[in-house]
């Protein structure tokens, strides 16, 4: 169904925010993403709101550190039940092969860890200014395959390399995109871009659509919307593998 498609970022301030904007959304989305703010906030407890609505939580902590620390989170993530989990692959081959080591290990393969690569925010002179010459594009790559040989399968990335990505990982990579706008909408913080259905077309699996659903005039609409666009881009996407 399209709409799982969906990942619903509850980024709010505390539990009472969230409890009503998944009473509102949940039923029009198929993934609960709680990120920093929510979960220092609120801690552990937080990740109910998942199985009180029936969708996956994907725990957004973009964990970096070193890998005995990474992988005791890890551990601590899988024992709650969350579905996905991100760390940074640019934390390294070791860090990233004990988590997912780890992760197999608690959660008996549910658990899905996601590295990410160049944060949506980024463009290159934001990596220039972090020692890394490379373009967006380049370093996305090279990250994700560093990730991939450690075992990672699940990547973060922006639109604009999903189809890259796709092309160098083929169909066994489970790829997450945020960075997801209509076309002519305000882009916020975020700097590398696109549509719904330009991502899905592209081979994106997951789509993480937090404003563009939470700030509409009707959310629910708003989702609907986004869901009839990614089933129209599934059907161009299966019309061009004929």
């Amino acid at each position: 169904m399209p709409h799982r498609r969906i990942a619903l970022p509850l980024d709010v301030a505390d539990a009472r925010e969230a409890g009503r904007l998944a009473d509102r959304l949940a039923a029009e989305v198929g993934v609960l993403k709680i990120g920093l703010e929510l979960f220092v906030a609120e801690g552990p407890a937080i990740l109910a709101l998942g199985a009180r609505h029936d969708r996956d939580v994907f725990l957004d902590l973009k964990l970096h550190d070193i890998p005995e620390t990474v992988e005791r989170a890890v551990a601590a993530a899988a024992r709650h039940g969350v579905r996905y989990l991100t760390v940074h692959a640019a934390g390294g081959p070791d860090m990233l092969r004990r988590a997912v080591e780890r992760a197999a290990r608690e959660s008996g393969g549910r658990m899905q860890l996601l590295a990410v690569t160049v944060l949506t925010s980024m463009a290159e002179p934001d990596l220039r200014a972090t020692g890394v010459d490379r373009r967006p594009g380049d370093q996305v790559l090279a990250l994700a395959k560093l990730a991939w040989s450690q075992g990672v399968r699940g990547f973060v990335c922006s639109p604009l390399e999903v189809a890259a990505l796709r092309a160098a990982l083929g169909p066994d990579a489970t790829l997450v995109v945020p960075g997801v706008r209509a076309a002519g909408a305000p882009q916020g913080d975020q700097k590398r871009v696109a549509t719904p259905g330009q991502a899905i077309r592209d081979g994106a699996d997951l789509l993480v659509v937090g404003r563009p659903i939470r700030d509409a005039a009707d959310p629910v609409a708003a989702a609907r919307e986004i869901a009839a666009e990614i089933s129209s881009a599934l059907s161009d996407r299966r019309g061009a593998r004929r």
